[in-house]
């Protein structure tokens, strides 16, 4: 690779560290290149999946200011998953894959500026991805507040006497 070609390839790193919110990293020694692709296929947009160089990647890390959590990570064979879209979907392409391939071997990974061991990774698949968790967290606040509201009117009900009028509220006038 010639000089131009590194600096590039170190430029292009360090902005994909910058602008994803999750990398994982991973050990791909005995995929083939259809699996690979296959791979790139399973993660539907939600992360591009590249076969980097360490060193390169060590300074393209470093210059991201993301060396100290990923620097121990790049021996062997290394490739990234740089996510742009949901890291949760991400996480769970990436495991589903490692099932029917045991050659990938996921090494770690930063999530959000943490770093994230392979169990954490793993737990991380788990989750639902954020629009159901949205989806739940909405559906709570309305049952909540449903509830809140069913409690007042169950206490302005309470407190109406026949003899009052009834405000507009449906409580009676004091």
């Amino acid at each position: 690779m010639a000089n131009a070609e590194k600096v590039a390839a170190v430029a292009e790193l360090t902005e994909r560290f910058q602008t994803s919110s999750g990398t994982v990293l991973a050990n791909y020694r005995g995929l083939t290149v259809a699996q690979l692709a296959e791979l790139r296929r399973a993660l539907d947009g939600q992360a591009t999946f590249a076969v980097v160089k360490n060193t390169l990647t060590k300074i393209a890390a470093t210059e991201a200011g993301v060396a100290d959590q990923i620097g121990d990570l790049l021996t062997g064979p290394s490739a990234i998953a740089f996510v742009k879209g949901d890291v949760v979907e991400a996480a769970k392409g990436l495991r589903e894959f490692a099932k029917a391939n045991p050659a990938l071997e996921i090494k770690g990974g930063i999530i959000d500026g943490k770093s994230m061991t392979p169990a954490e990774i793993d737990r991380l698949a788990d989750l639902e991805s954020r629009d159901v968790l949205l989806a739940m967290l909405a559906g709570a606040m309305k049952a909540s507040m449903a509830r809140a509201a069913a409690t007042m009117a169950a206490r302005c009900e309470a407190s109406v006497e026949p003899s009052w009028t009834t405000n507009f509220r449906g409580c009676t006038a004091s």
